[in-house]
């Protein structure tokens, strides 16, 4: 029998954005956001410099209800129109995950609708294909605040982890080294921001694993580095200087690495087509597209990065990761967890861990 449409509504809380989209997901794999709707938590959380986890755990059971039902108001359908439901199940902070389960899990039993139980991760994934066709097999850079890993993406549920951050994100050290400048929270677009106009070349910046084997990152060097030199800068071109010279730094990092991944995922997909996706919020940085748009060119590779609005956390796209999840039969009982680790690929995970127990490491 050919593939049925699906329509599907999704939910997302595993940081500081309450979000509930639906998108219907065509026979052919095309799909349509019907609606997609983002409560932000910036102004909660800005006093604080970072995200607080039990505000924003809060913030999500407090506006979780009237998220969902604009979504649904948005698009037009009612509950009975849908044929699943996806939430959030992990990677994340567990309480704010906790509470888009629990929504999803209601709903999934209130309606007798199956549930898709998504890996945020799995969503950033996808989150190109809500703006373009993008056939698997491709190399993913998703690098965001939590995140920053090169992943071989054959297709649902099937993802090899090429590099991991061994530190720090991507997106958590533009945030710190924005903090260390005085920026305001969140720092990463407000150091792009700064860097506008300003010479990347006057401060000199560490470049990490610099003829190191494999396609690992690391950010930390450059994150004290950067606070360092921000304690000795005065005047506004200074700021500049430094702004842009971090930007250019972290961008140069993430292509050196892409670039070595899509060596290693040629040899992989000999004589087939290229591809080549970042996601995640990092993606939304106009450098950094430059320079991965740059050498994805450079390398052969077509290059694709989500609309802007769908680069950030949002709901649609984990609603299409539940609707490719439900599409192969891949339905979650009611007694799913929320799990505040989940890695993609859990052999690589297992066998090269980013965190072991006791010591701080990446999400994933």
């Amino acid at each position: 029998m050919p593939p049925q449409p699906l329509t599907v509504l999704g939910i997302e809380t595993s940081c500081d954005e309450t979000a509930a989209a639906v998108v219907r997901r065509e026979a052919d794999g095309g799909c349509a956001v019907l609606s997609s709707i983002v409560s932000s938590q910036v102004a909660a959380h800005a006093p604080y410099g970072g995200v607080v986890p039990e505000i924003a755990a809060r913030a999500h059971v407090e506006a979780i209800d009237a998220i969902i039902a604009e979504a649904m108001r948005a698009a037009g359908v009612g509950f009975a129109a849908l044929d699943g439901v996806a939430a959030t199940a992990g990677p994340g902070l567990v309480g704010g995950v906790m509470v888009g389960l629990a929504a999803g899990k209601a709903i999934a039993l209130a309606t007798g609708k199956p549930l898709a139980a998504v890996n945020h991760l799995e969503g950033h994934a996808v989150s190109a294909r809500l703006g373009a066709r993008i056939d698997y097999p491709f190399l993913l850079l998703l690098v965001s605040g939590g995140h920053c890993q090169l992943l071989d993406v054959e297709g649902v549920g099937a993802c090899r982890r090429l590099g991991s951050t061994m530190d720090d994100a991507a997106g958590e050290a533009f945030d710190k080294i924005a903090k260390a400048m005085g920026l305001p929270y969140p720092g990463g677009p407000a150091l792009e921001r700064l860097a506008e106009g300003g010479d990347a070349a006057r401060f000199t910046l560490p470049r990490a694993l610099l003829g190191r084997e494999g396609c690992d990152f690391s950010f930390s060097g450059l994150k004290t580095a950067a606070a360092r030199l921000a304690e000795g800068v005065t005047g506004e071109a200074e700021r500049r200087d430094l702004a842009a010279a971090v930007q250019a730094a972290i961008a140069r990092q993430l292509a050196e690495r892409s670039e070595r991944a899509m060596a290693v995922y040629r040899r992989a997909h000999e004589g087939r087509e290229r591809r080549f996706v970042v996601a995640g919020g990092v993606a939304a940085n106009g450098a950094v597209r430059a320079a991965l748009q740059a050498v994805a060119e450079a390398q052969g590779f077509s290059f694709t990065a989500p609309p802007l609005a769908y680069c950030t956390d949002n709901a649609a796209m984990i609603a299409l990761a539940g609707a490719e999840r439900l599409a192969l039969g891949l339905v979650d009982g009611l007694d799913a967890v929320a799990r505040p680790r989940w890695p993609l690929d859990a052999a690589a995970a297992l066998a090269n861990p980013t965190h072991v127990p006791g010591r701080k490491g990446a999400k994933a």
